[in-house]
C-alpha cells in the first residue's frame, strides 16, 4: 500500500473514533462502486451522514491553520473540487437506492484530520452539512 493510502486509512480510523465519541453509529465504511466511494456512513438520531475524510500529515500540526486560510495555506478540504462533488452525489444516490434508504433524511459532511507525525497526535475538524 502506498504511503498516502496508509495516511488516508489512519485518518479514516481516527474519524470513526471521533464520530463514535460524539454519539454517531457507524453503519458502513468504504462503500465502493466504479464511479466513486463513500469513506464513512454514520447515523445519529434518524439522519444518515455521508462522511468524506480528508487527511494531511505534517511533522507538526501546530503550523496548520484550523479555519479557512486567507494566507494561501493548503487546507485538506480544498481537495473537494467540482468533479469530486459530482462523483459524491452519484455514489450517495447509489448507496441510498442500494440500501433501501431513499426515504431517509441525509446530509453530507467532511472531516479533516491533521496528523502530527512527529508527536503522534491528530486534530479533527467536522465540517457539517456541506452543500452538494
Amino acid at each position: 500500500m502506498a504511503p498516502h493510502n496508509d495516511i488516508g486509512r489512519i485518518g479514516e480510523e481516527i474519524a470513526c473514533k471521533y464520530l463514535q465519541r460524539k454519539g454517531y453509529t457507524v453503519i458502513d465504511r468504504n462503500y465502493r462502486k466504479p464511479w466513486g466511494e463513500i469513506d464513512i456512513v454514520v447515523k445519529i438520531y434518524s439522519i444518515i451522514h455521508f462522511i468524506e475524510v480528508k487527511t494531511v500529515s505534517r511533522e507538526n500540526i501546530s503550523i496548520v491553520p484550523r479555519e479557512n486560510s486567507a494566507d494561501g495555506e493548503y487546507r485538506a478540504e480544498d481537495n473537494i473540487h467540482p468533479q469530486k462533488v459530482a462523483r459524491l452525489k452519484k455514489i450517495i444516490q447509489t448507496y441510498l437506492l442500494d440500501k433501501s434508504n431513499e426515504d431517509n433524511e441525509w446530509v453530507f459532511d467532511v472531516i479533516t484530520v491533521h496528523l502530527d507525525t512527529k508527536n503522534k497526535r491528530a486534530r479533527v475538524h467536522l465540517l457539517s452539512e456541506v452543500v452538494l
